[in-house]
């Protein structure tokens, strides 16, 4: 029986460039989405803007991490249907093709997990699992003929618990006692139960899931690494602060939910997803991307203050859009806020490129004196390439 041959990094860069691809076809749905006076390639494109930020960008970025973890070639598998899947959506809009291919991926991203269990079984991982599990209830859902707006919980559920057993396994080193992770178990458990609960009782599930959401946020808040790093420097405090203000927005959303029940439209839906998978999401990528790139493309991403540029720019425009925009109605406000959200992700890859393009002009230092040029978990050590998010 031979060995597993590595997934090298050349089949990866295909699977980065799917995974772009569907990022800015997702921004220009956005713009298209906000109202502003652009050409329209497709009128489909507006219609998938969710699947494509979620599962084609953000879902093809986290398979193809995990598929790095493990470090086998057919794990590539996983992101490659994901991004394929991302592909068709923006070609041909939401037809049956580039639904299976995203439904494919989530079912490959289970059997990745599956073989790190093999591994080293743990919370954190299972929590990852879960995370995979909604990606795929959010895809038979949508094959079903469930509307966009009603596969919102499960997609939320896809990233939090995804970011949120990543930042358990960082955690866990800290940890005393078999307390915490029965908490984390627990408030996993409710937010499954609500993503659940949505689809089949919409109204009380969406107050059981925003209290699910709200449970994992205080577990992170709690017993997170990021209430310490926060008062270091250079990239643990850039990735700090990214995590701690990307909670606050996971905090609003589940507030919004327990609150004030579902929404399918309108201003709280935008101020509710938005939170979620802007101010949570997009933060958690910013600060761990100078983390995620080296594993994935061995490609080195050094930190600079510049990155805390487009964060800022992020959360305040964020901050603009919720607040002045959906709160007070104030639709000019909302527009030019949410092209600030677009710029805001439009700058943080130039910076990216930019800065990664120096670094390899200059040699494989990936950042200045003092600062951590592979910053691990322990727990990935025992799981490949494995990083957090």
């Amino acid at each position: 029986m031979t060995a597993a041959r590595p997934a090298g990094v050349a089949w990866r860069l295909p699977l980065l460039a799917a995974a772009g691809a569907a990022l800015l076809a997702g921004l220009y749905a956005a713009v298209l989405l906000l109202g502003f006076d652009v050409a329209v390639p497709r009128p489909a494109l507006a219609e998938v803007h969710g699947p494509l930020m979620v599962l084609g960008f953000v879902g093809t970025l986290i398979a193809l991490e995990r598929a790095a973890a493990l470090g086998t070639r057919w794990a590539l598998a996983a992101p490659g249907c994901s991004g394929a899947g991302g592909l068709v959506l923006v070609v041909a809009g939401p037809v049956l093709p580039g639904k299976l291919l995203l439904a494919t991926g989530g079912v490959l991203l289970l059997a990745v997990y599956r073989a790190l269990w093999r591994r080293q079984p743990g919370v954190a991982l299972l929590a990852q699992a879960t995370g995979a599990f909604a990606w795929y209830a959010a895809t038979i859902l949508w094959l079903a003929g469930l509307p966009i707006p009603e596969l919102v919980p499960w997609l939320a559920t896809f990233l939090t618990a995804t970011i949120a057993g990543e930042r358990l396994e960082l955690a866990h080193v800290g940890l005393t006692g078999p307390a915490p992770q029965r908490w984390f178990l627990a408030a996993l458990a409710a937010l499954v139960a609500g993503a659940t609960a949505t689809t089949l009782w919409p109204v009380a599930g969406a107050h059981l899931f925003g209290a699910g959401l709200l449970a994992v946020v205080a577990w992170l808040v709690v017993f997170d690494v990021a209430r310490r790093t926060v008062h270091a420097h250079g990239l643990p405090r850039y990735i700090a602060a990214g995590l701690l203000t990307g909670y606050a927005w996971l905090a609003l959303a589940g507030l919004l939910w327990t609150g004030a029940g579902p929404a399918v439209a309108g201003p709280r839906y935008d101020a509710t997803t938005h939170a979620v998978f802007l101010g949570f999401t997009m933060s958690m990528i910013f600060v761990h991307a100078p983390v995620i790139l080296p594993a994935v493309l061995r490609r080195p991403l050094p930190y600079r203050p510049v990155l805390y540029l487009p964060l800022l720019l992020l959360h305040g425009s964020l901050l603009v859009r919720v607040g002045l925009g959906d709160g007070a109605g104030w639709e000019p406000v909302w527009r030019w806020a949410g092209a600030g959200n677009v710029t805001a992700v439009l700058g943080f890859a130039a910076c990216a490129a930019a800065l990664a393009a120096r670094a390899g002009r200059h040699g494989p230092r990936s950042g200045p004196p003092g600062s951590p040029r592979r910053h691990r978990p322990a727990a990935a050590m025992t799981v490949g390439a494995e990083v957090p998010r």
